[in-house]
């Protein structure tokens, strides 16, 4: 009814309800940007077209002016300015300028959003859940009973929980196999493998990895964090091959197990090791996790600055109001880059490590993003710890990033140029 009655009210107005805009600034200026994606993606559900101004002011948003949508501003504590007609053709003039690293993108349509997320999930567990649901972005949870029954296509992006698509329950057993929370977790996905016809968990998260490359290569829109970048790619590259020990499955891994990996089968990486030591916290040599030589003080990581008008796919996926992120770490913190398909594009870096943390590339129709650590709030995440409570980092680049990804799909792009 309420997207009903806004449609209703832009029609009364006709061309004067477009004789001024709301700019929702991005810069520092900015109170609140995480629920600033907020209103753009209630906006878009509205149907009403938002224009994201790449570069502008930190990437800000412009509306045309209802008086709805001002005051769903103002009840959500974010920033934005009234400006005439005037004003908007100088701020579009000064982006379509050939000196300017800025670009307009016309969003018209909220994408439909789904989380792959177990249901014994822990508070603790999900950043993209906790910022989805402070920014009062509406989205729908899924697992692998939904995706397995094709349910997919009616999403249009995927964000993949904290999740071991391996089969091997986060490799916690040797830390946490008497914690009843684990315990849960490994009954709840043994069941369900067998209510869906499989003998092992494993051989259940294959064909739900696969299914979800299906969704890509169709035009969907992937998004990952932490565990759930690299443990996809190691159970893609082991199709056929027992990785996991007998704890995990009832039976011996397969011996060799690395000489059998199938790197074509990947989305990002190439050439990796996987750890064969089933009571070690790592999966394989791609994390830097425990390799990297950073401390705390100087952790922190570089965004690219791309080509709004040459390269705006990357530009809309870094859009900040600073270039340089805190860092933060997780059971997958970052990517050696030495283990990086060619066709990968590195976002953000940490150059002094080698080790790339937020990374994109094109797989048939659909694109894919990765991105390294647990919490960008929480430096040092660790099982059981609270929530973060988002109301204290409502400016928080490294959720910016999240955010980018989840509007993403709005975007009418255009064909990127080489």
């Amino acid at each position: 009814m309420k997207q009903l009655l806004l449609v209703i009210a832009i029609l009364l107005f006709g061309t004067s309800a477009f004789s001024s805009s709301i700019l929702i600034q991005m810069d520092k200026s900015q109170k609140n940007h995480l629920k600033s994606y907020g209103i753009a993606f209630w906006t878009l559900e509205r149907g009403v077209e938002v224009k994201w101004l790449l570069n502008y002011r930190g990437g800000s948003f412009l509306i045309p002016y209802v008086k709805e949508i001002e005051s769903e501003c103002l009840i959500r504590g974010v920033s934005f300015d009234v400006i005439a007609d005037g004003k908007v053709n100088l701020i579009l003039n000064e982006i379509s300028s050939p000196s300017q690293n800025m670009d307009v993108i016309p969003m018209q349509k909220a994408p439909k959003v789904a989380v792959y997320s177990p249901p014994n999930k822990q508070p603790w567990d999900d950043a993209v859940t906790m910022v989805l649901t402070y920014a009062e972005i509406p989205y729908e949870t899924i697992y692998d009973a939904e995706i397995l029954e094709g349910e997919l296509s009616d999403y249009d992006w995927l964000h993949l929980h904290h999740e071991d698509f391996t089969g091997q329950y986060g490799k916690f057993y040797r830390n946490y196999q008497h914690m009843p929370w684990y315990q849960q977790e490994v009954k709840t996905n043994e069941v369900l493998a067998q209510q869906m016809g499989f003998l092992k968990v494993s051989e259940m998260k294959l064909v739900v990895s696969k299914s979800i490359q299906a969704f890509v290569a169709n035009g969907g829109f992937l998004f990952a964090m932490c565990a759930a970048t690299d443990t996809y790619d190691i159970a893609l590259a082991a199709e056929g091959t027992d990785i996991c020990e007998y704890m995990y499955d009832g039976d011996p891994a397969s011996p060799n197990m690395n000489d059998h990996l199938d790197y074509s089968r990947t989305f990002a990486f190439q050439d990796f090791t996987v750890v064969t030591d089933p009571y070690k916290y790592e999966f394989s040599d791609i994390d830097a996790t425990e390799t990297r030589k950073v401390n705390m003080a100087s952790d922190y990581f570089t965004l690219f600055d791309y080509s709004a008008k040459w390269d705006p796919v990357p530009t809309m996926l870094c859009q900040n109001h600073t270039r340089v992120i805190k860092g933060f770490m997780g059971q997958t913190t970052s990517y050696n880059k030495k283990f990086l398909k060619p066709e990968v594009l590195v976002m953000g870096e940490l150059k002094s490590a080698n080790e790339a943390r937020y990374i994109h590339s094109e797989y048939g129709n659909g694109t894919w993003t990765f991105y390294g650590g647990h919490d960008p709030e929480d430096y040092r995440h660790a099982v059981g710890d609270p929530p973060t409570d988002l109301n204290l980092y409502p400016n928080s680049p490294g959720y910016r990033l999240i955010l980018n990804n989840v509007l993403f799909p709005a975007a009418k792009k255009k064909k990127q140029k080489t």
